[in-house]
C-alpha cells in the first residue's frame, strides 16, 4: 500500500518538482498539493494522506502557525522543506519542537533535486511510520525540560563517545545531551539533517547544556565538556593527531542513502579510538549506523542502543541489535546515566 502525501508550498515549481521526483518511489503517492495553509487544511481533511510536506515561509499564514494548529486539532506526520538560509534553518528547529517529524532543504540546482528525491523519500517512509501521538508528547517533553539538572562524573575519563540518530533523534539527542555533565568526555554526534540546519540545533543545544555544543568543523579538535555535531551534507571522521583526536570533515557519496551517515563517523572511531569508544544509536528509520557500530565492537567498543518503546522509529536501533553490535538495549532517559556508568 503506498504512503499518500499532500506537499503544501506556495511556489508552483517546488510543488511540481517534488510532485514529479517523488512519484518516481513506487511506495509512494502524491495526492494532493495546496499553496497555502488555508487551501491545505482543506486538502488535508479531505485527502486525509499518510504525511505532508510543509513549507515553512508562506503567504496569509506562516507554516509554524499552520503547524501547530494542525497538531492541535489534526495531528499528522509533517516533514518541513525549508530554504537553506540562517532564518529558514532556526524556523525548521522551532518547527520540529512544534511536532514536526523531520526536515529536509529545499533543492537549489540539479544535483540537489537527484539527491532531494532520494533522502525526502526517505524521510516519508519514516514519517509514515511515526506515531504522532507519541512524538508529540516526546516533543512538549523535551521542550519543557531544558533546565533540568545533570548527572555528575566523578572522574575524568579518556575515552570518546558517538552518537548517531535520524528520525526523531532531535529530541534524543537533547534529552541526552542535556543530561551530561560539564567534565564529560569527547562527543561526535551524527543526526541526519541538511547543512545550516545542523549549525542551528548544534547552537540550540550549546545554549541548554552544561557541555559546549558546536558543528564540527575540519580540524576541530575532540575535548572533554564539548560535543561536535557532523554538519549537514558532509560526512564527519574521527582522525588521531599525535597523542589526541579531531576531526575531519569531508564530501562524498550518499552512504546509506545519508549524508552526514553515521557509518562513516562510527568506522573511523573502531579504526582510532577502538576499546576507548562508547557507541549510541538512537531512532531512526533503515540501517545507517548498524555495520559500523559492529566494527566499534569488534574494536572492543561499548555500545548502547535506543529500546523500541521509546524510539520514534525503531529502524536504526534495531538493525544494529540484528547484527550483535549492541552490548545494552536501555530506554532514552536511562541512556545518560548508562552512558555515565561505562565511563
Amino acid at each position: 500500500m503506498k504512503t499518500r502525501i499532500v506537499i503544501v508550498d506556495d511556489s508552483l515549481i517546488v510543488r511540481q518538482v517534488l510532485t514529479r521526483e517523488l512519484s518516481r518511489d513506487p511506495d509512494l503517492e502524491v495526492v494532493g498539493t495546496a499553496s497555502d495553509p488555508y487551501i491545505a487544511r482543506d486538502v488535508i481533511v479531505s485527502l486525509r494522506p499518510d504525511v505532508v510536506t510543509l513549507d515553512i515561509e508562506m503567504p496569509r499564514m506562516d507554516g509554524i502557525t499552520f503547524l501547530k494548529k494542525l497538531m492541535r486539532y489534526f495531528p499528522i506526520p509533517i516533514i518541513i522543506v525549508s530554504s537553506l538560509t540562517k532564518h529558514g534553518s532556526s524556523m525548521a528547529m522551532d518547527a520540529l519542537h512544534a511536532g514536526a517529524v523531520d526536515v529536509v532543504a529545499k533543492p537549489h540546482n540539479a544535483q540537489s533535486i537527484a539527491e532531494l528525491s532520494i533522502v525526502l523519500a526517505e524521510k516519508i517512509k519514516a514519517a509514515a511510520q511515526v506515531n504522532i501521538e507519541k512524538y508529540r508528547i516526546q516533543s512538549l517533553m523535551s521542550f519543557a525540560q531544558t533546565n533540568r539538572s545533570t548527572l555528575a562524573l566523578a572522574t575524568i575519563s579518556s575515552k570518546i563517545i558517538a552518537i548517531g540518530a535520524s528520525t526523531g533523534g532531535t529530541q534524543a539527542i537533547e534529552a541526552i545531551l542535556t543530561q551530561l555533565p560539564e567534565n564529560t568526555p569527547p562527543i561526535v554526534v551524527v543526526q541526519h539533517m541538511p547543512e545550516n540546519f545542523t549549525k542551528s540545533f548544534a547552537e540550540r543545544l550549546d545554549r541548554i547544556c552544561q557541555i559546549s555544543v558546536k558543528e564540527g568543523e575540519n580540524g576541530d579538535a575532540l575535548l572533554i565538556g564539548r560535543a561536535l555535531v557532523a554538519p549537514g551534507n558532509k560526512h564527519m571522521l574521527v582522525k588521531k593527531s599525535g597523542n589526541n583526536f579531531q576531526i575531519e570533515i569531508k564530501d562524498g557519496p550518499l552512504v546509506c542513502r545519508q549524508r552526514p551517515a553515521v557509518d562513516v563517523t562510527f568506522r573511523s572511531v573502531a579504526r582510532v579510538v577502538g576499546k576507548k569508544a562508547i557507541g549510541v544509536i538512537l531512532t531512526g528509520m533503515g540501517n545507517d549506523g548498524a555495520a559500523g557500530m559492529l566494527e566499534m565492537k569488534q574494536q572492543g567498543a561499548y555500545n548502547l542502543a535506543q529500546d523500541e518503546a521509546t524510539s520514534i522509529v525503531y529502524g536504526m536501533p534495531k538493525e544494529a541489535v540484528k547484527l550483535g553490535a549492541v552490548d545494552k538495549i536501555v530506554p532514552l532517559d536511562m541512556i545518560p546515566r548508562s552512558i555515565l556508568a561505562a565511563l
